[in-house]
């Protein structure tokens, strides 16, 4: 028998030994070319790993995900980062991305008064001076609403034997929290870590280029740099403190050390190509002119909680509707009766405008997700939608924050309302003061301050996001949305979304494992 004949019959027989190995300590983009070898080298992870460099992936990387396109490639690096000190606006517009794991402070188990918060540039100092006014008498608020709101739990709930004291306080400053947080405004700093592969970070990199935010857009430069510049190293710094403590031997961990002294560049070749997105900027801008010209002069109608859209809709009008949505602050119902009024022609040319300016390798706008089964608009406080916001399995589409549709108040069955706690006028009296200094930056002639007013509105006051789903996610947002453990807010969302598909379609109800949100709950458990 040849060799080439013996080569076949090894690799030919049968042979059970599957082999599953974890791998640590390989860069990012080192770690998706040998991946990606899979598809061209009979090489071993292990094999790969070992012969290949920084040097050879870039060049491979240049070659294959640039010039030819191949952006799965870039799905197989996943890169670590922490953002921290970046405002509740900003962090809504970093996590907005569908590929996207990460977490974030909480605000009901965090002091948020803390934080400090995100001061714009201002062109006049008066603007600068009632933009802090504003932001500290929230603060202020917060403050007196979560200590006013704990000591009104305390009377309302006393502690059960069994349960001991440290916990007790702990559950109810959670409680008081989750009211006070209504106040915070999104100029309100938060920190986050994530964890995306590097096609997500290039396309967040970009859009976040392109927001109107100057805030948001030093955000996405600084995700730019921080994934081709040298990564932090905490293993470095744990030797290096270990050395110095004496818990290890001086000589030997320099030389480990040196070893580590080489940079890791977590995504240089992946996202160095990430700028502004044209497609978006000058999309969004026609837009908008579009939907300020179609809905002009008229009043924004009320709308529920929660609106489950009819399922029989032709598809060029759900389109139209979709793209016109995001860039004005009108129901999707009420919308979608000024879309299906237009000539076909002319609807036509909204959705052709949402294609206008795509690139060669851009991908078409969020609005063009469609054909869903579920579409829910909802109008609910800004807290509730950051909640609702983590929901990756749907299409959301999210109107700019305003005070066009009033604010919220914090309302619990079974716990103490603002008015028994005593608290109810000076909460009003401060919504109605940021609301005021909201239209006052808005409204003063001034661009880089009419833009930054948004960061004066707080977490109480109502948006409007339209998600769109299939039956499953459609339950399972319902189902855990709707448990005790979550906050009121989104939970007579959830409770409103499980109604609304009831009331269509009531042989599914049974499905659902809800939670009626109407019913005093024990404010003890969590």
């Amino acid at each position: 028998m040849s060799e080439n004949n013996e080569k076949s019959a090894e690799a030919t027989h049968p042979e059970n030994s599957t082999e599953v190995y974890a791998i640590h300590g390989a860069e990012p983009e080192v770690l998706a070319y040998a991946m990606a070898k899979y598809s061209r080298s009979a090489l071993t992870m292990r094999e790969s790993l070992a012969e290949i460099s920084s040097q050879k992936a870039e060049q491979f990387l240049n070659t294959f995900y640039f010039q030819y396109g191949h952006r799965s490639i870039a799905d197989l690096a996943h890169i670590p980062f922490a953002v921290e000190k970046l405002s509740l606006l900003a962090a809504i517009a970093l996590v907005d991305e569908t590929r996207w794991d990460g977490q974030e402070r909480s605000t009901r188990y965090q002091d948020f008064r803390r934080s400090g918060w995100y001061m714009p540039e201002f062109t006049e100092g008066k603007h600068r001076k009632a933009y802090t006014k504003a932001v500290e008498a929230l603060f202020t608020s917060y403050d007196a609403l979560s200590l006013g709101m704990f000591e009104a739990l305390k009377a309302a709930i006393p502690r059960p034997e069994s349960m001991k004291l440290e916990s007790y306080e702990r559950t109810l400053k959670a409680r008081a929290f989750d009211a006070a947080r209504y106040l915070l405004p999104l100029a309100t700093n938060t920190s986050l870590g994530q964890i995306v592969n590097a096609r997500t970070l290039e396309t967040q990199v970009s859009r976040l280029l392109s927001s109107e935010f100057a805030e948001i857009r030093e955000v996405g430069e600084k995700l730019k740099l921080a994934a081709t510049e040298p990564a932090w190293n905490v293993q470095r710094d744990k030797l290096e403190q270990m050395a110095g403590e004496g818990t290890v031997d001086a000589l030997a961990t320099a030389e480990i050390l040196n070893d580590l002294m080489t940079p890791v560049r977590t995504a240089p070749t992946l996202v160095k190509y990430a700028e502004p997105n044209e497609y978006q900027i000058k999309t969004r801008r026609e837009l908008t002119q579009a939907a300020s010209e179609l809905m002009k002069g008229v009043d924004i109608y009320p709308a529920p909680l929660v609106d489950l859209l009819d399922d029989d809709e032709d598809l060029e009008v759900e389109l139209a509707t979709s793209l016109l949505y995001s860039c004005c602050h009108y129901s999707y119902r009420q919308i979608r009766g000024a879309v299906a009024a237009m000539r076909a022609q002319d609807r036509d040319e909204i959705v052709k405008l949402g294609t206008r300016h795509r690139g060669k390798h851009d991908e078409l706008l969020r609005a063009f997700h469609s054909g869903h089964g579920f579409r829910f608009d909802i109008l609910m406080d800004v807290g509730a939608f950051r909640d609702m916001h983590r929901h990756r399995r749907c299409v959301q589409l999210i109107q700019e924050f305003s005070d066009v549709h009033g604010y919220d108040e914090p309302v619990c069955p079974g716990q103490p309302t603002l008015a028994e706690a005593g608290m109810d006028g000076a909460y009003a009296s401060v919504m109605e003061g940021a609301f005021a200094a909201y239209r006052a930056v808005r409204d003063s002639g001034e661009a880089e301050a009419a833009q930054s007013a948004q960061y004066l509105l707080p977490l109480g006051a109502r948006c409007r996001a339209m998600f769109k789903m299939d039956f499953a996610e459609a339950l399972y947002i319902a189902e855990l949305r709707s448990g005790i453990a979550g906050h009121f807010s989104y939970r007579k969302v959830a409770w409103e979304m499980y109604r609304a598909i009831a009331a269509r379609h009531p042989g599914l109800a049974g499905l659902f494992r809800i939670e009626d949100v109407n019913v005093a709950m024990d404010l003890l458990k969590r």
